[in-house]
C-alpha cells in the first residue's frame, strides 16, 4: 500500500456523515422588526427602557450601513486566531472565488479559535448560526455549528468567536483541507458562503 493510500485510509476512518446527525425539533419563533418590539408591552416602563439600551441607536430610525445593499447581515471578514501570533484573515467582501488561493497554515495540535466580522443592518437579526464543515481528501473530516446569537442593527462591525479547537496532530494529519463555511440563521437563509483552505504542518516554520 502506498503513501497516498494510507492516508487516505486514515482519513475515509475519521469520516463523519450527514446522516449520523440528530435533527432538531427547535422551531424559531415568528421574526419580530425593531417597531413591533418596541411597540410591544409599552406599560411595562423597565422593560421598555432595557429594549431601548438593547437596540441602541436603532431606536431612532433605521440603520442602513450600505444603501446598495439589501441585506441584513453583511459578513466582512473571517480571521483565524492563535494566542501569540497575528490573526490570520480573509477578506469576505470582495471576490470569494479568490479565497481557495490564500492558503492558513497551522502549526499541528495548536489551538485556534476562529472569529467572524459582520454588519447588521435595517432590522434585528434572529438566531445567527456559523456552520463550518472541514473536508481532507474530499472526505468531510469535521462539522461544527456554533450559535451566534440575535443582533440589532448598528454602524459599526460586530463580532462573533468560536470557542477555542484544537488542530489535529500527527502524520496523518498534517495536509491540506478544504472549509465550507456558512452564515445562515433560524429562517436558514444564506447570508454569505464561502470555501476556505488550511494546511496543517509540523511546525510554523515549515510555511
Amino acid at each position: 500500500m502506498s503513501d497516498g493510500d494510507v492516508v487516505k485510509d486514515g482519513v475515509d476512518k475519521l469520516a463523519i456523515h450527514d446522516d449520523d446527525e440528530i435533527e432538531s425539533n427547535y422551531k424559531p419563533p415568528p421574526e419580530k422588526s425593531i417597531e413591533e418590539l418596541l411597540n410591544a408591552d409599552k406599560e411595562d416602563a423597565s422593560l421598555q427602557k432595557y429594549k431601548e439600551k438593547l437596540l441602541g441607536d436603532a431606536n431612532s430610525g433605521k440603520i442602513i450601513f450600505d444603501e446598495s445593499n439589501p441585506n441584513k447581515v453583511i459578513v466582512k471578514k473571517l480571521a483565524l486566531c492563535v494566542a501569540d501570533r497575528p490573526d490570520m484573515e480573509l477578506d469576505l467582501s470582495g471576490d470569494l472565488t479568490n479565497l481557495k488561493k490564500q492558503v492558513f497554515i497551522i502549526k499541528e495540535g495548536i489551538s485556534y479559535k476562529i472569529r467572524i466580522d459582520f454588519i447588521v443592518q435595517r432590522e434585528i437579526v434572529h438566531g445567527l448560526k456559523y456552520v463550518q464543515k472541514t473536508y481532507r481528501l474530499g472526505v468531510p473530516v469535521d462539522k461544527m455549528t456554533h450559535m451566534v446569537g440575535s443582533y440589532p442593527p448598528k454602524m459599526e462591525i460586530q463580532s462573533y468567536t468560536t470557542p477555542a479547537e484544537d488542530a489535529p496532530s500527527g502524520m496523518m494529519a498534517r495536509g491540506s483541507y478544504t472549509v465550507h463555511s456558512l452564515f445562515t440563521d433560524d429562517d436558514k437563509k444564506e447570508h454569505l458562503k464561502w470555501e476556505w483552505v488550511f494546511e496543517i504542518k509540523k511546525d510554523w516554520k515549515d510555511n
